[in-house]
């Protein structure tokens, strides 16, 4: 059910969700892109960097569930009040107390990261039902160009701070801090604990759902691919000799695509009969332009990395707009959101990982290539399934009087 908020109030929380969204992916582009710096400066083995890169995935599936059940007990406002705490202080953390505060940080900001995930479509699914595509366009381009400024100017703020690679990881905070303060007036305002239609109501039947399965396995393959680019990317083309700047740069465009991608694809996800030519479409060009840019000519790592950010961005928006599409009410949307990020972000954990394992037993980024292109095919398969048009089938449980409400 919408909530009953003014105009003014709706467009408030519209610009402070955008502000907000920008702070869940910058831990990734900003820990890639120093990589070499901390493995040096730490002395990481290769495994402990693959370690590193899917930690927070590792967290976001771990820590996804709880997020409805915070939302039950607090509002959806107070828990995405607690989702930039977590962000800010693990952020800041992975400047001190070495190894140690760098995995201890980037665990925390992944348990934050993980909530907010999980709670933003079911905000657009609730106080923008009208206006869902616009709104997930918007807010997935706000997510995006938050990476894609991190992955731009943390290596040249770092030397800029005479190489502190500390300091320029801790500075990443700063935005979460930032993102804390406008978004502190909404959560206080809103009620304690919630009432008349604002809680998420528990939801029956969505585990034994195909299509459930088909979303969750869509985002959970896509996102695989998508934090091996955010994890990797600058590694393997400073591994192809890029020097870091411009490896820096390069992962910078590619992500900047993804933010015209991701305002794009939703509209015409909503415009499509189903999504399933669309998903296909967009996991091939992901795929196959990221194994040109380690295997191709490195000339066309730039044409490369265009194709790659569209591709990257569209699947990305699509999985969450599936959520929406999928679902009959922002009740279902919510848990459908807690399932495909819980199992899927866990799945995804493992794509980051076996590419540290694989360059650590190759020494390059050449034997990751046929990781990639399964992952690229089984998106594919996932993302056809999940595209077709037809709503999950679950039961909302209505909490006053133990009746269900069908929702499929």
């Amino acid at each position: 059910m919408k909530s009953a908020v003014t105009r003014p109030a709706v467009w408030l929380t519209a610009a402070s969700l955008l502000l907000l969204a920008a702070n869940l992916r910058p831990l990734f582009p900003s820990t890639a892109i120093l990589l070499p710096e901390l493995t040096r400066a730490l002395g990481l083995t290769g495994a402990q960097a693959g370690y590193l890169t899917t930690l927070p995935v590792l967290c976001m599936g771990l820590f996804a569930p709880f997020a409805p059940r915070l939302a039950q007990r607090t509002g959806i406002e107070r828990t995405l009040l607690l989702v930039l705490a977590l962000i800010a202080a693990g952020t800041a953390l992975r400047g001190v107390l070495g190894v140690t505060g760098l995995f201890l940080g980037t665990g925390l900001a992944g348990a934050g990261i993980a909530l907010g995930n999980v709670l933003l479509p079911s905000l657009v699914k609730r106080d923008f039902s009208d206006r869902a595509a616009l709104m997930t366009g918007l807010y997935t381009m706000s997510l995006v160009g938050g990476a894609a400024l991190a992955a731009a100017v943390t290596l040249p703020v770092t030397r800029a701070l005479d190489g502190r690679w500390d300091l320029g990881l801790a500075l990443w905070a700063v935005p979460g801090v930032a993102a804390l303060a406008a978004w502190a007036p909404i959560a206080l305002r809103a009620p304690g604990r919630p009432a008349g239609g604002r809680h998420i109501l528990p939801v029956d039947g969505l585990r034994r759902d195909g299509l459930a399965w088909a979303v969750t396995l869509f985002m959970g393959l896509q996102s695989a691919l998508a934090y091996c680019v955010l994890g990797w990317m600058a590694p393997m083309l400073r591994d192809r000799g890029l020097d870091g700047t411009e490896a820096g740069l390069v992962t910078s465009l590619s992500i900047l695509l993804q933010v015209a991608a991701c305002l794009l694809t939703p509209v015409a996800a909503a415009r499509c009969r189903d999504q399933r030519g669309l998903a296909v479409v967009l996991a091939a060009a992901a795929t196959l332009a990221l194994i040109g840019m380690i295997l191709g000519p490195r000339w066309a790592i730039w044409p490369l990395a265009v194709i790659q950010g569209i591709g990257q961005g569209g699947l990305f928006a699509l999985a969450l707009m599936l959520i929406v599409l999928r679902s009959g009410d922002a009740h279902v949307a919510a848990h459908l959101s807690s399932m495909a990020q819980t199992t899927g972000y866990v799945l995804a954990a493992s794509g980051p990982l076996l590419i540290g394992v694989l360059h650590d037993w190759a020494g390059n980024f050449r034997a990751s290539t046929g990781l990639l292109a399964v992952l690229g095919v089984c998106t594919a398969l996932a993302g056809w399934r999940a595209g077709r048009n037809a709503l999950v089938r679950a039961t909302v449980v209505q909490a006053a009087d133990g009746a269900a409400a069908g929702a499929s």
